[in-house]
């Protein structure tokens, strides 16, 4: 199983234009993927860098029609003559799609800086060894304290995972119905913390109570080499060096099956640069 995560910047590239096609042409070629993790997708916001007035949404959906699209829209505000404008991830798979929750993350008021309200999606796959639960999300950039309320909140959604692929609820129909919650677990997307942050500890840290934890699979795969940089490498000078804020955590009961991570270094289609895993 393949899986790549990338924050798209709504398909800005470093040469400015806004180019889907793009996006999906070179996510295909760093991989024959499974399970396409996207950040920073866009509908109805034309005065975004390059332009991002259509349905992002809509039309990546459409660029792989044997894929299944789960949306997680995390702003959904009004835009003129009665539509809205929306702003999150969105996943996308060739797995069978079995149950699929959108998580509200915590936004605590931050004075004086830039917000915005931020959303998790979990979907449970049918991957070829079993359920297996697929997190995505974007964190907050500007306040440390907004990202430590949703690391706390990913590590509760990781217990509550666990405990029911434990713990299945009573057989029922009709919105009762129990479909599988996958105990292994993938979280992937644009965290805007940096390796050994006080983030980065927090998310990793054991449970008391022996849920599985989150490890961080560029560590597991490469234990000797530093995370290579995934936010700004080719936007020229900066106000700092470029660096990682983009992961694949895994649950630790997953760890046998980690395969491969690799950063794609070369694309040039998103001030981040893409992530592809694979799975055995």
């Amino acid at each position: 199983m393949k899986l790549i995560t990338w924050n798209i910047q709504w398909g800005r590239g470093t040469d400015g234009r806004v180019d889907l096609e793009r996006i999906v042409a070179d996510a295909r070629a760093l991989a024959d993927f499974d399970v396409l993790c996207l950040q920073e997708v866009a509908d109805g916001w034309p005065r975004l860098p390059g332009g991002a007035a259509g349905d992002q949404f809509r039309e990546l959906s459409l660029a792989l029609p044997s894929f299944t699209a789960v949306e997680g829209v995390a702003v959904d505000v009004p835009g003129p003559a009665g539509s809205r404008r929306r702003f999150g991830n969105l996943l996308l798979s060739r797995l069978p799609v079995l149950q699929v929750l959108r998580h509200q993350l915590p936004w605590p008021a931050a004075p004086g800086v830039p917000s915005m309200p931020r959303l998790a999606i979990e979907a449970t796959l049918r991957a070829p060894f079993g359920p297996l639960r697929v997190m995505t999300t974007h964190l907050a950039y500007y306040a440390l304290s907004q990202r430590l309320a949703q690391v706390q909140r990913l590590r509760e959604l990781q217990q509550e995972g666990a405990a029911h692929a434990r713990q299945p609820r009573a057989e029922q129909e009709g919105p009762f119905l129990v479909l599988p919650r996958g105990g292994p677990a993938l979280l992937a997307g644009d965290m805007n913390f940096k390796p050994g942050s006080p983030e980065y500890r927090r998310l990793l840290a054991p449970f008391p109570d022996g849920t599985p934890a989150w490890l961080d699979a560029w560590a597991q795969l490469h234990p000797e080499e530093p995370h290579p940089p995934t936010f700004a490498p080719h936007e020229g000078p900066a106000p700092e060096p470029p660096y990682c804020c983009d992961y694949v955590f895994a649950s630790t009961d997953l760890a046998p099956r980690l395969r491969a991570l690799r950063v794609d270094a070369r694309t040039t289609a998103s001030d981040h640069q893409p992530l592809l895993l694979e799975l055995g």
